[in-house]
């Protein structure tokens, strides 16, 4: 039943993440905001996994989960928070992430030899195709949100994303959850530090609406929403988990629209829609004649 569940409640609280940095951005700069939320996370992480007593890796095993917070938390949330502080709205910068599923499964196939079926490549077209909906009638150079940079960066943030991941499936799954996640966040605190440091003031207005977004952000997305992410990488493909991201532009443009006046026109509402097809094409059985090879690596 949770398996059943839990691709659908990951969903809606991804999605919640584009919302929380549209309602904390006006509030805190990007970097500001994501190294005090990563901050918490690593501490509260720390001392539930103390509590728990669960086993910390070695040097070697630490330095990887490290890494992949680095990119899949860090590099990622930061490209994304910092071009909607930007201007770019929260529902066209989903969109230019949902188009981590394409790549993902190609570095997939590739890396962990996972057989990606003429379905599971249907599904990815149609939910490109279904993107490119979402995004064409925001696609105005002309427009401070939306321009060459800030497209540049959120495609920047895809990528570290999609890294991440499939690091995540190769080096991680014989991590302990608890004490691999709050390394990931000890990794994620370095680069949205940088930016904290070299480009802002550091200053945070703690209004209600901040203080929503950023209790939002640490307890339901950097714990419960990152938990679930790690253990539907642990226990599928790696493609076929990424292709949930294509259901993340809808459920963040909705959230949006309601919550911010966002609107969206005919096309994108159709795209929307074929981007949920394509989920449903690949969330079915795929050809995965040959297992994943995942390294695992010792505990040293």
């Amino acid at each position: 039943m949770f398996a059943k569940v839990a691709p659908i409640v990951f969903v809606c609280l991804w999605a919640t993440g584009f919302v929380g940095a549209r309602m904390g951005m006006p509030h805190s700069e990007p970097g500001t905001f994501l190294s005090f939320r990563f901050a918490c996370a690593f501490v509260l992480l720390t001392l539930i996994a103390m509590i728990a007593r669960a086993p910390w890796p070695g040097t070697r095993v630490a330095f990887h989960s490290v890494a992949i917070g680095f990119l899949i938390h860090g590099s990622y949330l930061g490209c994304v928070f910092w071009v909607i502080e930007q201007g770019m709205p929260a529902g066209v910068s989903a969109v230019v992430v949902g188009l981590q599923p394409l790549f993902t499964a190609l570095l997939a196939g590739w890396w962990l030899k996972e057989t990606i079926s003429i379905k599971h490549w249907i599904g990815i077209v149609v939910g490109m195709t279904g993107v490119y909906m979402v995004l064409h009638p925001g696609i105005d150079l002309a427009d401070s949100g939306v321009n060459a940079t800030t497209i540049f960066v959120s495609i920047l943030g895809m990528i570290s994303a999609t890294l991440g991941t499939v690091l995540q499936k190769i080096l991680g799954s014989s991590t302990d959850l608890r004490s691999g996640t709050a390394l990931q966040y000890l990794g994620a605190f370095v680069p949205v530090t940088i930016l904290a440091l070299v480009s802002e003031t550091g200053t945070i207005h703690w209004t209600g609406e901040m203080i929503l977004a950023m209790t939002w952000s640490i307890f339901i997305l950097s714990l419960v929403a990152i938990f679930l992410l790690m253990w539907l990488i642990r226990e599928g493909s790696v493609a076929k988990v990424s292709s949930l991201f294509f259901m993340v532009p809808a459920v963040a443009a909705l959230m949006s629209y309601f919550l911010f006046g966002e609107t969206l026109n005919v096309l994108q509402l159709a795209g929307m829609a074929l981007s949920a097809v394509a989920v449903a094409l690949v969330a079915t059985k795929v050809g995965e004649a040959k297992k994943p090879v995942i390294a695992k690596s010792p505990a040293t």
